[in-house]
């Protein structure tokens, strides 16, 4: 097992579009057509790609996690290439990032109808999952290790302290459905309403702070599989670690931590980036004693985040704003990052200065549809996008 923060392990969600950026729900005909037959994941050597709950998104993961951001950056990029190239031949399709397609109608898409759809079916009977905040979500998952109990509490609470400011500076999600959404950060807005039916599931996003593996598995763990379970749900779903929907949960079948509350980003390399930023700020808390603020202000800070993004006002000791706040773990980050992270701090330190990514595509679609209408203005500026995450280049 790797020891506490070694290595970096990434989950990526792209959408599958054509030429005007309408989602094409073929994922499963893609997998045939690449692979011989309908399966959830076809690995390659470096790389695993495969299905998500929506017919229209992607997963890409490492083989194994990485040592080095480098090798972060160079394989993920080598696996939107390998598909990027098949669909464009195949399919006259391209990938796209973000945290929600900007055009899609939710019965334009469906749900994996394949392996696996039990689970699936499982969720249908419990939540309406015909809801962006299941249909039309794109997140970026980050897996860090811990070596024992120990280390692994700690860095639970410490990324439940700066929880909500990641989502300050990850937020991609400005659009839905053809218009600007009321929030910041829209994705992460649906995605704390998909589960209200049994509200435990998520709880606030923000993690609760632990003393134990038995206090997380009894209380948080135990309290949403007996609420679910008293709604009627198939035991598929009942006390199993992924089902918690928290920003951040305990993967103890892989000794990790999984933080979920990030948009996927428009490229690799801003992946890459927020990965290197988080592990070099864990780094940097963790070795000396962390302000934990109650989790209440916590909860508070991330609803107004969601909302306002970087400048919304927040209860943080060091800023009164979000981005007063990022300024700050960007300094701890800066201190604390090996030489290898510091090369990619810089695109972290802009999105901080100039607005994350959800704020320049707002600014960037309402000042072209003065001169056009929405919808061409949305085609043209997330096209740019695409570009962007084939050639893994950091939209600015």
């Amino acid at each position: 097992m790797y020891k506490t923060l070694e290595v970096l392990g990434p989950e990526h969600e792209f959408s599958v579009v054509n030429d005007e950026l309408e989602a094409l729900p073929i994922v499963d005909k893609i997998i045939k057509d690449f692979h011989g037959r309908v399966v959830n994941f076809v690995e390659q050597p470096r790389f695993t790609f495969g299905k998500e709950l929506q017919l229209h998104v992607m997963e890409f993961k490492p083989n194994a996690p990485f040592r080095t951001p480098v090798e972060f950056e160079e394989t993920m990029q080598e696996g939107v290439l390998t598909i990027q190239d098949f669909l464009q031949r195949r399919f006259h399709a391209r990938l796209l990032g973000t945290g929600m397609h900007p055009l899609l109608e939710l019965d334009e898409t469906g749900i994996w109808p394949h392996r696996h759809r039990q689970i699936y079916e499982a969720y249908s009977k419990i939540f309406n999952l015909k809801r962006h905040g299941w249909l039309n979500i794109q997140s970026f998952h980050l897996n860090l290790p811990y070596s024992n109990e120990e280390s692994g509490i700690l860095v639970n609470n410490t990324l439940a302290n700066i929880c909500p400011y990641l989502s300050a500076i990850s937020a991609s999600s400005p659009i839905y459905e053809g218009r600007l959404g009321d929030e910041v950060d829209n994705r992460l807005y649906f995605y704390t309403q998909n589960q209200r039916e049994i509200p435990s599931v998520t709880g606030d996003v923000i993690p609760e702070y632990i003393s134990s593996f038995n206090e997380y598995k009894a209380n948080i763990m135990g309290k949403y599989s007996d609420d679910l379970a008293k709604a009627g749900a198939d035991k598929l779903i009942l006390n199993k670690e992924w089902v918690n929907s928290r920003g951040v949960i305990f993967r103890f079948d892989r000794k990790a931590i999984e933080i979920r509350i990030m948009d996927e980003q428009e490229c690799v390399k801003s992946d890459v980036a927020l990965s290197c930023f988080i592990r070099a700020v864990l780094r940097g808390l963790m070795n000396q004693d962390p302000e934990f603020l109650p989790h209440t202000v916590l909860v508070q800070d991330l609803n107004a985040i969601v909302m306002n993004g970087l400048s919304a006002s927040v209860h943080h000791p060091h800023g009164g704003t979000a981005r007063r706040v990022c300024e700050y773990y960007y300094n701890v980050a800066l201190w604390n990052a090996t030489a290898d992270e510091k090369k990619y701090l810089p695109i972290i330190q802009r999105r901080i200065e100039c607005g994350n990514l959800s704020e320049i595509l707002r600014e960037r679609v309402e000042k072209k549809s003065q001169t056009t209408d929405l919808r061409e203005a949305i085609v043209d500026i997330y096209s740019e996008l695409a570009e962007n995450l084939a050639r893994n280049q950091p939209y600015f």
